[in-house]
C-alpha cells in the first residue's frame, strides 16, 4: 500500500500543489501593483465586475488569491463591499480554465515543457537584470525604467509559470498511477458503493479534502483522474468536483475572520455562492453528466466541461441578485 497508493498520491500532490504555486507566484509578480489598479477600474458594475474577476482569475490560476485580494482591498477602504461581488462571480468562472486544460490529458508532454521552460528561464537570466518595478514609482519613472526592458520581466514570468504547469500535468500523471491498486482496496470500494447510492458522499469528501489542502484544483484533478482510470464513475467525480467548489471557500472564511465587517462580507458571498450551487444542482447531477458527455469524449473531460457548466450556470444565475439595493444598505450599515 505505501509503494503502490500512498507515495504516488503523496509525490504527485505535493508536485501538483507545488506546480499551482509556482504559476501563482510567478505570475502574481509579473503583474504586481496592477492587480489592485485593475480591480479599482473595472468592477464599477457587476457585469464589469465578473469579467475582471474571469480574466484575472484565468491569468493568475487561482480564485483563491483574486478572493483574498477582494476581501483585503475591501478591509482597506480601497474597494466597497458591492463592487466586490462581480469579482467573486467571475473567479468561479476564470477558474475553469484550470479544469479544462488538465482534462486535454496533456501529462505526456509534462516532461518537454518543463525542460523547455527551464531553458528559457535560464537564457532570460543571461539577458540580464529585470527593470525595477512599478510599484512606487511615476508614470514617467516606471516608462523610463521598463522601456526596451519590459519584455524580460514577461519572458523570465512567463517561463516560471510554464514551469508550474508542467509540474501540474506531471503531478497529476503520478496520481493517475494509483487507480488499478485503490480499486483493490475495501475501503475505497465501499465508498465508491456508498456513493452510487447517495451522491451526497462525493459532495462531502471532495469538500473536506479540498478545505484540508486549499486547493480545489488538486482535488478535481486527482477526481479527473481516477474518471479517467476507470476508478470511480463519472457522476461521482461531479459531485466530488461540486464538493471542492464549496471546500475552496475555507480560505475565503479565515481570510475573512481578520478583516472588517465588510470583507466578511465578501466571504459570505463566496461562501453562499458555492453552497447554494452546490444545492441547487445537486438534484440535477445526472443530468449534468448527460450534458457534458455530448460535450466531451472521455471521462477526464466530461468532469472538466460539468464543471465549467456548474460555474458559468451558478454566477449567471447569480449575476442579477447583485444589482439589488440590499447591498448598498447592507454595506452603509457596515461602515
Amino acid at each position: 500500500m505505501l509503494n503502490a497508493i500512498i507515495l504516488p498520491v503523496l509525490t504527485g500532490l505535493a508536485l501538483f500543489l507545488f506546480g499551482m504555486k509556482l504559476m501563482e507566484t510567478a505570475l502574481s509578480s509579473w503583474a504586481g501593483p496592477r492587480l489592485q489598479l485593475w480591480l479599482e477600474r473595472f468592477t464599477r458594475t457587476p457585469v464589469r465586475g465578473l469579467a475582471t474577476g474571469t480574466i484575472l482569475t484565468a491569468a493568475l490560476q487561482s480564485s483563491t488569491a483574486i478572493t483574498v485580494i477582494a476581501i483585503g482591498l475591501v478591509g482597506a477602504g480601497v474597494l466597497t463591499f458591492p463592487r466586490t461581488l462581480g469579482v467573486i462571480l467571475g473567479t468561479n468562472i476564470g477558474t475553469c480554465l484550470t479544469t479544462e486544460l488538465i482534462g486535454l490529458s496533456l501529462g505526456g508532454i509534462g516532461v518537454p515543457i518543463l525542460l523547455a521552460s527551464a531553458g528559457v528561464w535560464l537564457a532570460s537570466w543571461l539577458a540580464g537584470p529585470l527593470p525595477p518595478a512599478a510599484q512606487g514609482l511615476g508614470l514617467d519613472q516606471t516608462a523610463a525604467a521598463t522601456r526596451g526592458r519590459g519584455w524580460l520581466r514577461s519572458v523570465r514570468y512567463g517561463s516560471l509559470a510554464v514551469a508550474g504547469f508542467a509540474l501540474v500535468l506531471l503531478g497529476i500523471e503520478i496520481m493517475q498511477t494509483i487507480g488499478p491498486a485503490l480499486q483493490t482496496r475495501g475501503l475505497f470500494a465501499w465508498f465508491v458503493q456508498e456513493a452510487q447510492t447517495s451522491l451526497l458522499w462525493g459532495i462531502i469528501a471532495g469538500a473536506a479534502v479540498t478545505a484540508l489542502v486549499h486547493s480545489s484544483a488538486a482535488v478535481i484533478a486527482m477526481a479527473m483522474g481516477l474518471a479517467a482510470v476507470q476508478g470511480i464513475p463519472v457522476e461521482l467525480g461531479v459531485a466530488i468536483t461540486i464538493g471542492a467548489n464549496v471546500g475552496t471557500c475555507a480560505t475565503a472564511l479565515i481570510a475573512g475572520m481578520s478583516s472588517s465587517r465588510a470583507g466578511r462580507y465578501v466571504a459570505w458571498s463566496h461562501i453562499l455562492l458555492n453552497v447554494g450551487g452546490a444545492i441547487l444542482f445537486y438534484p440535477f447531477i445526472h443530468q449534468l453528466v448527460s450534458l457534458s458527455a455530448l460535450l466531451a469524449n472521455d471521462a477526464s473531460e466530461q468532469i472538466a466541461r460539468s464543471q465549467t457548466i456548474f460555474n458559468v450556470a451558478c454566477s449567471l444565475i447569480a449575476l442579477p441578485l447583485c444589482y439589488l439595493n440590499m447591498w448598498k444598505r447592507l454595506e452603509f450599515r457596515s461602515q
